[in-house]
This record gives structure tokens, sequence and C-alpha cells, in this order.
């Protein structure tokens, strides 16, 4: 072999080896809050931004005058949560048959698109128990990168008296085709009301 093929030859092949290397190169991370809107839309979810109360009591009877929910029953646990329904005529203490779910959350995780609860929100009820219809309420802070900072969040959050039933849900429309990833899931008919500032 001669010199210069061994020289020129070297040369050529760790450029091609630099040139692969830069194919595989991560692509940049996006912000979580952009992370989490693309991939909850992507899931189904519907998302409506609101930069204060005021929106979010607007955008609430929007939600609720396209449905027809007015002067209807809901299902809600949390007491923060009563005066926008009492507002809008909706009972929400032992209600038989509830239009829809009316809930805070614990955190919105970026990398699935998914809502976390736990017991605090939706007591003892499985995801498949709960209203076809939800209403979240939530705030750009509640946004995090990922399921395990989500438990992580929970356990600073309470220190000792931890909530139980923590549970995701994550698909907010029926699969079009057959797709194994939402097998034994049910998919939720699910509004956000994501709040700048609270």
């Amino acid at each position: 072999m001669s010199l210069f093929r061994k020289i020129f030859g070297a040369a050529s092949e760790s450029a091609a080896g630099e040139e692969k290397q830069s194919e595989y190169r991560p692509q940049p991370q996006l912000p979580p809050d952009v992370l989490f809107t693309t991939n909850f839309k992507k899931n189904g979810g519907k998302f409506l931004y609101c930069e204060n109360l005021d929106e979010v009591r607007d955008q609430f009877e929007n939600i609720l005058e396209e449905n027809d929910w007015f002067e209807s029953e809901a299902m809600c646990f949390e007491p923060q949560l009563f005066p926008m329904l009492e507002e809008n005529n909706i009972r929400y203490d032992k209600t038989a048959q509830p239009k829809f779910l009316f809930a805070t959350c614990e955190n919105l995780i970026a990398d699935e698109g998914s809502v976390l609860f736990s017991s605090n929100q939706i007591r003892h009820h499985k995801p498949s128990e709960l209203p076809s219809d939800i209403i979240i309420l939530a705030t750009v802070k509640q946004i995090l990168q990922s399921k395990s900072d989500g438990l992580q969040a929970i356990k600073k959050k309470y220190e000792r008296d931890y909530p139980t039933n923590i549970t995701t849900i994550r698909y907010f429309e029926k699969a079009k085709e057959e797709d194994f990833l939402q097998y034994g899931s049910a998919p939720k008919n699910l509004y956000l009301l994501l709040l700048e500032a609270y």
C-alpha cells in the first residue's frame, strides 16, 4: 500500500466518520411548555391558554355553552373549584349522572403530553370510572419534563401525607386505527384551562 494512500485514505475515512457522527447528534431539547403543548395536542387534548382568572371564567363558560352543560351535574371534589360551578348553576354534590369532571391536577407531563392526577382530584376513581368529558384547571408552573419529575414533585409537596391513586390520563380521543399502546385506556374528551399565573 502506498504512503499517500495510507495518509489520504485514513484522512478520508476519518472525515466520513466525523460526517456520520454529525448525523447522529441529538436534536435540541424543546422547553417543557412547548413540548407539553405539542404532545398534548397530538394526543387529542383541547388547550386553552388563559392569562388571568377572568379569562379562565370566560373560557369555562364557553366550554359549558359549547357542550350545553349549563344547569347540569358535574363531578368535582375540590372546594376551591365549587364557586365556578355554583356561578353556572351546576350541581356537584352527590350527582348520579355527571356530565363532566371539573378538577385541577398534580402536574402536566411534557414528554407524554399527559395529565397527572391523584386522590386529591379524583378520589378513588379509576380513569375508566370518570366521566368521558373532563375540564382541567392547571398553571404553567405545573408543567414538568417527565413522569418521574411529577412523582418527585408530589413527594416534595406532600412530605408525609402522600396522596393515593396516582395516575395519568394520556389519550384524549379514540384512536382512529387499532393502536396497541392505547389498549386498556379510556380516552377522554379533555379541555385544559392553562393559567399563566395563579
